[in-house]
């Protein structure tokens, strides 16, 4: 009966246990595997505002976006062909940009739900392809205040040709360029003029040799004999111009001598050394520090003061100007040095130019205190107007 009953039940074990198995690796692979739904709704389109080679992609989630690990963007060329994968974004995201595409060809995308080994993916966009922008419309702030700026400067320089007079306040610094000279001619004195390290491609080197034409003027109406050493040949050139037509322009050519502007030396303290040289030697009258100085600033005002000379200095170099205020009779401080172009030549154009920059920074510091007070107010609309993007 025993053996009966032990053959049945291994009968049954034979039979029936892969059956079992079987099904609960059916149920296994089922809870293991369930269906994802792809993201819907995918549209492709060009950027806008760009440059072109860029073009978005926007979807909306997968009711399965929870239990997904990534979206993968896939491209084609044709709506039917083969799909690669040109990036990935991680779950929650809705939105891609795909800037490895050229301009004037079409291209298909379709984007894929990945969890594990599972996807699922969209059905194909219509074709969409990149190209240019003449007007990035994000920055239309930029161009409302370039045409405010414009408008100011054109409205000036009109203002200026037509004889109206231009209120500029006075720049003591410049006004006693004169009596700095005059003074020179009473001593019997030489001049001396530098024009700062750096060389021609340096904006307070030309503001500088806009200057240097007026003092030259006035060194050739009083007689007086004007220095200017350099630290750079293209420089020296462009002095030797200036004072040669600044001669000429009143009638004193033949005092002109091309020898008192001269090189020294690019090495910054080893031209600091061979003006102080200079100083110690001619012990001139009156001397000018105009342009762009470094560490030397200090070195050649002392020497300047400790000869007994009357210093008129400008720069728009922020460290430098302590030292120049302190040890110069007259600093032009920043923007004077820029200015002094049009305060010294009256020219319609400079001054035009000069007053609508004025009313350019008016404009530009009005838009910033408005800014703040509605930022301290909670009221963001004008500070998001003005980003620039």
């Amino acid at each position: 009966m025993r053996l009966a009953i032990l053959a049945v039940s291994c009968f049954f074990l034979l039979v029936l246990s892969p059956a079992s198995a079987f099904s609960q690796e059916l149920e296994a692979s089922e809870g293991l595997l369930p269906h994802l739904l792809p993201p819907e709704s995918v549209r492709a389109a060009d950027t806008p505002n760009d440059r072109g080679g860029s073009i978005t992609l926007n979807w909306d989630i997968s009711p399965d976006d929870s239990e997904i690990d990534s979206y993968e963007v896939l491209r084609s060329a044709t709506a039917d062909g083969e799909y690669s994968v040109v990036g990935s974004v991680s779950k929650g995201t809705i939105r891609f940009i795909d800037t490895a595409v050229s301009d004037r060809e079409f291209y298909f995308y379709r984007v894929r739900a990945v969890a594990g080994d599972r996807y699922a993916e969209s059905g194909p966009t219509d074709g969409v392809r990149s190209s240019p922008q003449w007007f990035n419309r994000n920055r239309l702030n930029m161009l409302i205040a370039l045409i405010l700026f414009s408008g100011f400067v054109l409205w000036f320089i009109y203002n200026a040709k037509i004889g109206k007079e231009l209120f500029i306040r006075k720049i003591s610094g410049l006004d006693a360029v004169e009596d700095a000279i005059g003074r020179a001619t009473e001593m019997g004195r030489s001049v001396l003029y530098i024009p700062g390290i750096m060389d021609m491609d340096n904006i307070q080197t030309i503001a500088s040799m806009i200057i240097l034409g007026r003092v030259a003027k006035k060194t050739a109406e009083y007689d007086v004999t004007l220095h200017v050493p350099v630290s750079k040949s293209l420089v020296m050139t462009t002095a030797q111009e200036v004072v040669k037509e600044s001669y000429s322009a009143v009638g004193r050519p033949d005092a002109y001598n091309a020898d008192n502007i001269h090189y020294l030396t690019d090495d910054q303290f080893g031209y600091a050394a061979g003006v102080d040289g200079i100083m110690i030697r001619e012990k001139p009258a009156t001397v000018f520090f105009l342009g762009a100085f470094y560490a030397e600033s200090l070195i050649l005002a002392e020497t300047g003061h400790s000869v007994g000379a009357i210093q008129i200095a400008g720069t728009a170099m922020p460290a430098q100007l302590p030292f120049f205020v302190a040890a110069c009779d007259y600093t032009l401080i920043g923007e004077e040095l820029f200015a002094a172009s049009a305060y010294l030549s009256k020219e319609p154009l400079l001054m035009g130019s000069l007053k609508g920059q004025d009313w350019g920074k008016v404009i530009f510091m009005f838009f910033i205190g408005a800014g703040v007070i509605l930022e301290t107010m909670g009221i963001t609309f004008l500070a998001k107007y003005l980003v620039t993007r």
